[in-house]
């Protein structure tokens, strides 16, 4: 005590504290009112699914029932009680984090944008609608809903929350209300009940009737204070008046507020008494570690290193807080980081670190990364929602791994492995006869002067130049359909690449009508290819084909081929043969007919045409024929280099057949079924773990959607090739990375046909196993339901190999026709099997495997009644529509693709775990069903540093949890090191982690690395205040700053975000703290969203420079509107959360345009309006494609149409700006009214600006308009009613 006294005398003394210490505040707020958290809670849990949604609205009504003294933090922590019963540890952080982001307030403010569109009627605090009709009263439901029908149903949105228990067929009724508000949960358990009984489909949208006056204070972004140069005079000398500071508060009681080591929160704890003496010590501590004297240049060179050894000689779980300190404080404490040895072991480590940083991840000194898990985060372009969001699917991931027991290093083994589906195009095989090959390369005359070695590969040419070479590498083939209106086109650019001598080997197949007695008078098709097969037996394929173009050449542009045009051709060619004989019924000349339609229908290539280069079908929007042409030859040019590479290593070689090497390649498969194929794919959550099984009903029907999953996987047993299980015989060489579960109606051919095929496959198949869930088609009963009963006995009482033989036996047609006719099932029973037990299990009247099964596939699978589906490790392949194939050949590329992209990855890592084999290949099919339904996103980074003795700072994570591996590599003097270490430190309290920080200073600096000192907006959870009560939100904070440099402020906000300065007497470009108070209160606005776009006219495939889009509602069509760039065809507008409809503007924009597809929208692409919701901070960036109207082709955009002459970049402005008036409108304008466009920023150059004005003013008779960037002018300014 007397030691402390002792020290404040001697401050006392000094004459160094001459004012009080000085700051800046900055604080963010939205333009709309704040958002309950109980409705951004709501959001939060919807994203986690519907069902945690849906319970979360039934339990938030014993939020207000509860006990509590009816503070913020009372009520706030009751929420949390409830939202967090069914969610983790690491997922209750995450979901304070976001209510602290306000991260989902724009969801919910996106609901009452759409609200307001629907004009609610007045005096309600909620309301329905049914098909566009309102009402505040539930009884006038039932006359709204009764006229329903002939009204069209509203358009929902990906966003909107609908009542899992719907009838797709009932009419919509939304409601409009607040959860959580009088009134809310009567009228929503009314609503349930009616959705419950199949009357209405429910959906809940977010009303707040009345919004609460104070706006959403956000976080997330970065404040910089930088230093301004002086060199010339940019301040302005008015004295500001009025200074008012109520609205951002210094925090006196800081419990920290460290200052040159003294804890001076504590100290005011410890000695109250000594308040005013620790309150002058304080300032004269801030007074001298302030002093910014320029430093030499040699002080300067080794900064960053010197920075870095300050933050490594701290402890651990301070240095990230010291980083924090000294990066964004960097001005003031450069002088006594000065003062810091750096080790030499040190300063290797980092050097030797360098070489792999810039080798591996090609990081220069300096540069700076960050890794979660080994995905890499770009700090410029990643703001902190995108984050949240990485986030949480990581730990989805994580923790459904931790619940089926992998743990550790083992978990983030199975983490890294790319499950991904792969981007390689699957080929058919093209070795069928049903193909006519109009030429050959290797054997044809006409190709006798190329060379024939495929060495020639080897040899060097120009780039582009495509080899001609005796060898048929490129096989192009065309599946058409002679009627059709653009078979003419494909088959011209066929012709050009044949009279050309391109090397490609062409093929034709002609997809006809294959019924019996067809006549060749009467279907041209048909015509056509009988005429082909008769010259081709005639003369040869190649002169068929000359014929087959005469014939299109008869037929006129837009119309169909029709037998006259083949007969015209065929009389005149050959006159002397007898129609009737070649095309006729009895025609002699049919090869083909049928087998072509056969191979069509077999590869399942997709509706005609299709085009094949070397087995893979093109793109739909690949065979205009001008993009044929071209897409063709970059696909020669493509594939050459892969045929080069197998000759360099000897994989292909002379003897070889090229087109047997091509059809051996893993991507050929005997199908291509697009269902299989298709990038959006559905997976079940099979992370639930339980010991629920199928057999009790009336436990399974209580089970959530993740339970019941869990129960029916409890109940498999699974038939394989040989009927080796763990039960028989243990070998690690029988875990089977493939599980089938077949779903359908076994008493019905469909279902036993489905059943069949995948029994069939497996035969040739080691790799999988196969169970069946039964969707009945009828209410289940002793008579319908024999073969279901069977299969699941057979498969409860006997060993794999005799339930599969008596399986495959009751699968078959006849047997089922045999069992209605009144034969015993035991007729049936193959040898080995145990008839007693199973004739008691089939016996039992207990069907309650087949109820639960029922309900399973309504309520999770979401199948109606006896619909057909697969189900492939955990991803759902269906609903399969009736009569659709799904065969042998489906079954094998289905289990082609998961071996190829994740089972065999993931059975090498389980196996390594030591589970046997029926746990090991329950435990692969879960892995990837968990894995491959993470979205698609960038390859994770392996990354294994050298050293980490001396250069890198390490957390260690908590023992027995799951934990994220975090890296961060940085140079502790840049900005990146300003944003990155409160983030850091935010992580920290959020999740558990591996940290290692390395370090990646630079040496000989010779400039002064940081200019500016920073705050990052960021807290890990809502603060409240010492009465429980909500404070007032984030706020970056400045404390303790030197008075002498004059600073400038800037917002570093994510790049979508358009901020204002709404409130502030100061000049925020030039502070000078010398002449201020106490506090500078900056208050900024988020004025908009911006939603962004690309546009392209698809027929030149260019952007339609001065195009123009308005953005509005269905109230207010036009709300702001904005102009297609030439550069990349960007678009801007200005919006704000909600639902908002994209359209054409009105005149020559809509005259001569239409939409004719849009991407990354919120509208299906053939719906006539696009629809585009904003409902978060992140970034929205559509695409949008527009075509020329039919009749508009020859209009230019830019041009009135009046006068050819008036175009170029003038003209081009004008339109711009005055949206295509008529010429002598524009004169007018122009005479009438002056334009000033100026930017000024700073209380000075805003002096000038109206000085300037007031000139104007005085000096001139024209009508003046002044047009300014309000994004720089002051509040100030804005506010200065003498421009208004």
């Amino acid at each position: 005590m007397g030691i402390l006294i002792a020290v404040l005398g001697v401050c006392f003394s000094s004459s160094l504290v001459q004012a009080d210490s000085k700051a800046v505040t900055t604080s963010l707020t939205t333009k709309w009112s704040s958002t309950p958290l109980l409705l951004e809670t709501s959001e939060f849990l919807s994203e986690e699914g519907q069902e945690k949604f849906w319970n979360f609205v039934e339990a938030s009504e014993n939020i207000k029932r509860a006990e509590h003294d009816g503070s913020d933090y009372s009520s706030y922590q009751e929420m949390l009680k409830v939202a967090c019963q069914t969610l983790s540890p690491l997922q209750q952080n995450l979901l304070k984090f976001s209510l602290s982001l306000r991260s989902y307030s724009a969801a919910v403010q996106a609901f009452q944008q759409i609200a307001a569109d629907e004009s609610p009627p007045e005096g309600c605090t909620l309301f329905f609608v049914v098909h566009g009709e309102k009402t505040c009263e539930f009884d006038s439901l039932g006359n709204l809903l009764q006229a329903a029908s002939d009204r069209p149903k509203p358009f929902l949105f990906k966003g909107d929350h609908k009542y899992p228990a719907a009838n797709p067929e009932s009419p919509v009724v939304i409601l409009y209300a607040e959860i959580g508000s009088e009134g809310f949960y009567r009228q929503h358990r009314r609503l349930v009940a009616k959705a419950e009984a199949g009357e209405i489909t429910y959906v809940l949208r977010h009303y707040i009737a009345n919004p609460c006056k104070e706006k959403v204070y956000l976080s997330g972004y970065g404040v910089e204070l930088a230093i301004k140069s002086t060199e010339y005079k940019a301040k302005d000398d008015t004295q500001v008046k009025g200074t008012d500071v109520n609205a951002t508060v210094i925090d006196e009681n800081d419990p920290i507020d460290e200052v040159q080591g003294f804890l001076f929160g504590k100290l005011r704890q410890l000695y109250p008494d000594l308040s005013e003496e620790l309150k002058e010590l304080r300032k004269h501590l801030v007074e001298s570690t302030n002093e910014m004297a320029p430093l030499k240049v040699w002080q300067l060179q080794d900064l960053s290193f010197q920075t870095a050894a300050r933050i490594l000689t701290a402890p651990p779980v301070d240095a990230l807080m010291v980083m924090k300190d000294l990066s964004q404080n960097f001005p003031t404490k450069a002088r006594a980081i000065t003062k810091t040895v750096v080790s030499s072991e040190l300063r290797a480590e980092i050097e030797e670190n360098q070489k792999y940083f810039k080798g591996t991840l090609g990081l220069q000194p300096g540069d700076s990364a960050l890794f979660i898990n080994g995905l890499l985060i770009d700090l410029d372009t990643q703001d902190i929602f995108s984050l949240i969001d990485v986030l949480r699917n990581e730990a989805r991931v994580m923790e459904g791994l931790h619940s089926l027991g992998i743990e550790g290093v083992s978990l983030h083994n199975v983490l890294k492995l790319n499950t991904q589906p792969s981007d390689s195009d699957y080929a058919v095989d093209i070795r069928s006869p049903a193909i006519s090959w109009i030429n050959n390369l290797e054997v044809d005359s006409r190709y006798n002067s190329w060379p024939s070695s495929v060495q020639e590969l080897l040899r060097p040419t120009f780039p582009g130049v495509i080899r001609q070479i005796r060898k048929n590498f490129h096989n192009f083939v065309l599946i058409v359909d002679p009627t059709h209106e653009t078979t003419a086109e494909l088959l011209n650019v066929a012709e050009m690449f044949f009279s050309n001598h391109i090397p490609l080997r062409i093929g034709l197949v002609f997809v006809v009508n294959d019924s019996e007695d067809v006549d060749g008078l009467q279907d041209p098709g048909v015509a056509l290819l009988r005429t082909y097969n008769y010259v081709a037996q005639e003369m040869d394929n190649n002169y068929a084909f000359q014929t087959v173009m005469s014939i299109y050449n008869k037929v006129k542009t837009g119309d169909q081929l029709k037998v006259e045009h083949v007969v015209s051709v065929l009389e005149k060619q050959y006159p002397y043969v007898e129609i009737n004989s070649v095309l006729g019924i009895d025609s002699a000349y049919d090869q083909n007919r049928k087998a072509a339609r056969a191979y069509y229908e077999q590869t399942g290539v997709g509706p005609l045409p299709v085009v094949l280069f070397n087995g893979m079908p093109f793109q739909k929007d690949q065979l205009d024929p001008d993009d044929l042409e071209t897409v063709t030859m970059h696909k020669i040019l493509e594939t050459t280099s892969v045929f080069q590479r197998a000759v360099y290593l000897g994989e292909l070689s002379n003897d070889q057949d090229v087109v047997e090497y091509i059809m051996n390649q893993p991507n050929v498969v005997p199908r291509i079924n697009s269902r299989i194929l298709r990038s959006d794919r559905e997976y079940l959550d099979l992370t639930g773990m339980n010991n629920h099984f199928v057999d009790d009903f009336a436990r399974f029907t209580t089970l959530e959607s993740k339970d019941k999953t869990a129960a029916v996987a409890n109940s498999m047993t699974y038939l394989t090739k040989k009927g080796m299980s763990s039960k028989e015989i243990y070998d690690d060489s029988f875990v089977r990375p493939v599980t089938f579960w077949i779903v359908g109606d076994f008493d019905k051919p469909s279902g036993r046909q489905l059943l069949y095929d995948a029994i069939k496959h497996q035969k040739s198949s080691n790799n999988i196993r196969i169970s069946m869930i039964n969707n009945p088609s009828e209410e289940p009963n002793s008579q319908n339901t024999i073969v279901a009963k069977a299969i699941w006995a057979a498969l409860q009482t006997q060993t794999s190999n005799n339930a599969k033989n008596f399986i495959t036996k009751m699968a078959k047609e006849e047997t089922v026709k045999a069992l209605e006719a009144g034969a015993d099932i035991l007729e049936f029973a193959v040898g080995g099997m145990d008839t007693n037990i199973f004739k008691e299990a089939f016996e039992s009247p207990k069907v309650d495997f087949i109820l639960s099964h029922a309900i399973y596939c309504r309520d999770v699978l979401k199948l109606k009644k006896g619909q057909r589906a697969v189900i492939s490790n955990g991803r759902i392949i269906g609903p399969l529509e009736d009569g659709e194939m799904f065969n042998q050949d489906d079954f094998h590329l289905l289990e082609n693709i998961i071996l190829k992209t994740s089972g065999q990855k993931i059975k090498s890592q389980i196996q390594q775990l030591g589970f046997e084999e029926d746990l090991a290949s329950d435990l692969v099919m879960k892995v990837d069903a968990l894995l491959s339904a993470q979205p698609k996103g960038e390859a994770r980074i392996e990354y294994q540093f050298f050293e980490e003795r001396y250069s890198a700072v390490k957390l260690r994570p908590k023992e027995g949890e799951t934990y994220f591996d975090v890296v961060a590599i940085v140079d502790p003097v840049t900005r990146d090191a300003q944003r990155l270490a409160p983030l850091l430190l935010v992580l920290n309290q959020l999740i558990n982690m591996n940290l290692r920080v390395f370090m990646n200073c630079q040496s000989k600096l010779s400039d002064m690395p940081l200019k500016s000192f920073y705050r990052y907006v960021l807290e890990p959870e809502i603060s409240f205040t010492a009465e429980n009560n909500f404070a007032p939100g984030p706020i970056a904070k400045f404390l303790d700053m030197p008075q002498s440099p004059l600073f400038t402020l800037n917002l570093n906000t994510p790049e979508s975000w358009m901020v204002e300065s709404v409130r502030t007497p100061y000049d925020l470009d030039n502070i000078f703290l010398e002449e201020v108070e106490s506090v500078v209160a900056a208050e900024y606005e988020l004025e908009y969203l911006l939603l962004e776009g690309h546009c392209y006219d698809i027929t030149t495939g260019q952007p339609p420079r001065g195009l123009q889009f308005t953005l509005g509602t269905s109230s207010s069509p036009v709300i702001v509107d904005t102009i297609v760039m030439a550069n990349l065809g960007y678009f801007q507008l200005k919006a704000n959360p909600g639902a908002w409809t994209l359209r054409l503007r009105k005149g020559r924009s809509e005259d001569i345009y239409r939409i004719y597809s849009h991407d990354g929208t919120d509208s299906p692409p053939e719906a006539n309006e696009v629809i585009v919701v904003l409902n978060n901070f992140k970034s929205k960036i559509i695409k949008v494609k527009v075509q020329k109207k039919f009749d508009m082709m020859n209009e230019d955009l830019l041009s009135d149409g009046t006068n050819e002459n008036e175009s170029g970049f003038w003209e081009s402005l004008k339109w711009g700006f005055t949206g295509g008036q008529k010429n002598e409108d524009v004169k007018q304008d122009k005479d009438d009214v002056l334009n000033i466009f100026s930017v000024a920023s700073g209380h000075l150059y805003e002096r000038f600006l109206r000085i300037m004005m007031l000139s104007v003013l005085k000096h001139t008779k024209t009508p003046l308009k002044f047009w300014f960037l309000k994004n720089y002018l002051s509040p100030t300014f804005k506010r200065n009613k003498e421009l208004r």
